[in-house]
């Protein structure tokens, strides 16, 4: 529709310029003694717009030549951009599809655009750490160090990679610097947490484990598997020293104190040292919590002494549980050794068989027919017992 007004307008024009024209008589004289130009005011008319637009072609030519440079300038900055920007992508795109080669050239292309150079450098970086070129990678970070729009993506990467590399020092050194400026990250918080655990830094770990499962941060059963390994190494770490082990389990949370595997780790570490007293509370607060076999074992290996009343309350436990858990091996294991070091042969027997029929591990079945041959021995029953030690011979073997 505009073009077809626009089309109206120039015919009507052009009819209007031709009527007027055609009836216009009027002449014009140029007078410059001794020359005479007479000329009609149509043909001045024209030849003066020619001459106007001659003017202004020549004036548009010389501004044009003038800003030559600047276009030019400007022209090599787009293809700059281009180039630049074209180089960050096929950079990226590179890295995301494992050719750290060809990401690492491209970060090189990237990085001679300014605006492009710190996310060039961590992209080169990130592809030299995936070539196992520390130097290179190191070449990288450094080069953006100044950067401060860019040091909290600078130590991300750092942290990353350096508890990749498994220089754990290194990067809680980076992690301390991010956290110097009152940031709570979340994700760094979690590679600070791995680079503590390669440190073997258990405490920690705990500490981390438990800001990061409190926010959300962590799947629960990696959370749990994370507090097993802490407790465990801990509880390791200490040896046989019983005030060392009663000093770590005081500073355990009560919520962790009943996870079976925790209690278990426990129980173990203060039957090592001696303290089976404070070993069968831990089994009994942790069973009373939830069963496990784990905390049965270590329930059993803490047994009170032969005669003792500790001893009884023990098989009287270990009683009132069979009779909620009949087909329990593990338990009726237990309850037959501890029948057993209290000389209630008839208990012991029966129980012990009772594990033997249940069983269906061969380390089970092994231990129960050497506490079968145990009791037979003690007995005076030679020859059971000497079956009963073939037995559990056989089961090692196998």
């Amino acid at each position: 529709m505009r073009l077809l007004l626009w089309l109206v307008a120039l015919m009507a024009a052009a009819i209007g310029i031709a009527v007027t024209a055609r009836f216009n008589p009027g002449n014009v004289v140029l007078f410059y003694p001794p020359h005479r130009i007479d000329m009609s005011l149509n043909l001045f008319v024209v030849l003066l717009a020619l001459l106007f637009l001659m003017l202004y072609g020549l004036v548009r030519a010389v501004r044009s030549t003038l800003r030559m440079p600047q276009r030019v300038a400007a022209y090599r900055l787009r293809k700059r951009e281009r180039e630049g920007n074209k180089g960050l992508r096929d950079a990226l795109k590179a890295l995301l599809e494992g050719r750290f080669g060809h990401a690492e050239k491209a970060a090189m292309r990237a990085a001679e655009l300014p605006e492009n150079a710190g996310l060039a450098a961590l992209i080169g970086a990130r592809a030299a750490h995936r070539m196992r070129e520390p130097a290179r990678r190191d070449a990288w970070l450094a080069g953006i160090a100044g950067d401060n729009s860019m040091k909290t993506a600078r130590l991300m990467t750092v942290i990353e990679l350096l508890v990749d590399d498994h220089q754990p020092e290194a990067a809680l050194q980076a992690a301390d610097e991010l956290n110097a400026s009152g940031q709570r990250h979340i994700h760094a918080l979690q590679w600070s947490m791995k680079a503590h655990q390669q440190a073997r830094n258990w405490p920690e770990v705990l500490r981390l484990v438990r800001i990061l499962d409190k926010r959300k941060a962590l799947h629960p059963a990696l959370a749990a598997r994370l507090r097993e390994l802490a407790y465990e190494a801990l509880l390791s770490e200490e040896g046989h020293d019983p005030e060392a082990i009663r000093r770590v389990w005081a500073e355990v949370p009560a919520a962790d104190r009943t996870q079976p595997y925790i209690a278990a780790r426990a129980a173990t570490a203060f039957n090592a040292s001696g303290l089976h007293d404070e070993a069968r509370v831990i089994a009994e607060e942790a069973l009373r919590a939830g069963w496990d076999e784990r905390v049965v074992r270590a329930y059993r290996d803490a047994a009170g002494p032969a005669g003792s009343a500790t001893l009884l309350a023990q098989i009287e436990n270990c009683e009132g549980w069979l009779r909620e858990r009949p087909n329990d091996a593990e338990l009726a294991f237990a309850l037959g050794s501890l029948c057993l070091r209290q000389k209630l042969w008839g208990k012991a027997q029966r129980y012990l068989e009772q594990a033997l029929s249940d069983a269906t591990d061969s380390a089970m079945v092994r231990d129960v027919h050497l506490k079968l041959a145990q009791l037979h021995e003690a007995l005076g029953q030679d020859a059971k017992a000497a079956g009963h030690y073939r037995h559990s011979a056989l089961a090692n073997i196998l």
